[in-house]
């Protein structure tokens, strides 16, 4: 189908459209956008909701009495935020007393533990030196018997030896 033969189907729709209108009367469409509306607002019911709240608002602030009430729904507001605003400061400031606790926990046990290790390395080198101390004593005695089995055997071979 060629550019112009689509030309020519869209105005047929066209035309069409527009003597379907024309042939329909007032009450007609108002019942049609009346089932549209319905529609729309099953549908939709939040947005629907949102745009009501939408087209208030502005209604009232162009009248005195609704921008009184909405200054003072602003001035509550505010109060209500800087409420929450107070709650969630307090919130965190117990949240890092919290945090500085653990964190002070964990350092005390930190301390615990290497004390504990310090003890346990003071232990340790005391048995070192005392088991090092008995190694010591029992090699001294170990060369002084050889020392004295041998001067003995030396002894004994020149005596041996000079008879």
């Amino acid at each position: 189908m060629s550019s112009e033969e689509k030309r020519q189907a869209l105005k047929a729709k066209i035309e069409a459209a527009e003597k379907r209108n024309e042939e329909r009367s007032l009450g007609e469409m108002a019942k049609e956008a009346t089932d549209k509306a319905t529609d729309f607002v099953k549908e939709h019911p939040f947005a629907t909701l949102a745009g009501v709240a939408v087209v208030g608002l502005a209604i009232g602030a162009m009248t005195r009495p609704g921008r009184r009430a909405g200054q003072q729904v602003g001035r509550k507001a505010s109060s209500l935020a800087s409420y929450a605003t107070e709650l969630g400061l307090a919130y965190a400031s117990g949240m890092m007393a919290t945090a500085g606790n653990v964190a002070e926990a964990g350092k005390d046990k930190l301390e615990d533990f290497g004390d504990a290790l310090n003890d346990n390395a003071g232990a340790l080198r005391r048995q070192a030196a005392y088991k090092s101390g008995n190694a010591a004593a029992a090699a001294r005695g170990f060369t002084r018997e050889a020392g004295k089995k041998a001067g003995r055997s030396i002894r004994d071979l020149r005596n041996r030896a000079g008879k």
